[in-house]
């Protein structure tokens, strides 16, 4: 991982999956968002993709909402707003960046959400917030937030 000034932190307690949707709904009322790139951390299962689709709910997606493991991207857009959801957890090839046209989209106005950013870490731009989600025994979600720039403050709250 890209070693980024961490700008502020803050670590949340989601016992359930209603605490996590919460979240999104809190998250999706910052205005800062539009244009944020937020990295997503964790485990297979650990919740980065149900966090993402209760954000896009809550920013007000309608119809199905698709992991974008095969695809590497998912492209939204909602009330004049695009909206960029990654996985890179197949990402191989720093090559694909450039071909896949990756670059125009981080440097155009929007939201980016990515999974999985580790395994393109050396071609990423640096984060607005990492969120990183650890799965604890009892099935709860422990969640860190850390904002790497003004932006990310901002989302902080």
């Amino acid at each position: 991982m890209r070693h980024a000034p961490i700008l502020g932190t803050r670590t949340l307690a989601w016992p359930d999956e209603a605490a996590c949707a919460a979240f999104a709904q809190g998250l999706a009322l910052r205005p800062a968002l539009r244009d944020a790139y937020l990295e997503l951390h964790g485990t297979l299962g650990a919740g980065k993709t149900s966090f993402v689709r209760h954000l896009l709910r809550a920013l007000g997606v309608k119809g199905r909402i698709k992991s974008p493991t095969y695809a590497v991207v998912e492209p939204y857009e909602i009330g004049g707003l695009p909206i960029s959801h990654f996985d890179f957890y197949r990402f191989e090839d720093p090559r694909e960046w450039e071909d896949a046209g990756f670059r125009e989209i981080f440097a155009a106005p929007g939201l980016k959400l990515a999974e999985w950013p580790e395994k393109a870490a050396a071609v990423l731009p640096l984060p607005d917030l990492r969120v990183f989600i650890e799965v604890l025994d009892d099935e709860s979600r422990r969640v860190e937030l850390q904002a790497c720039t003004p932006r990310g403050l901002e989302l902080l709250g």
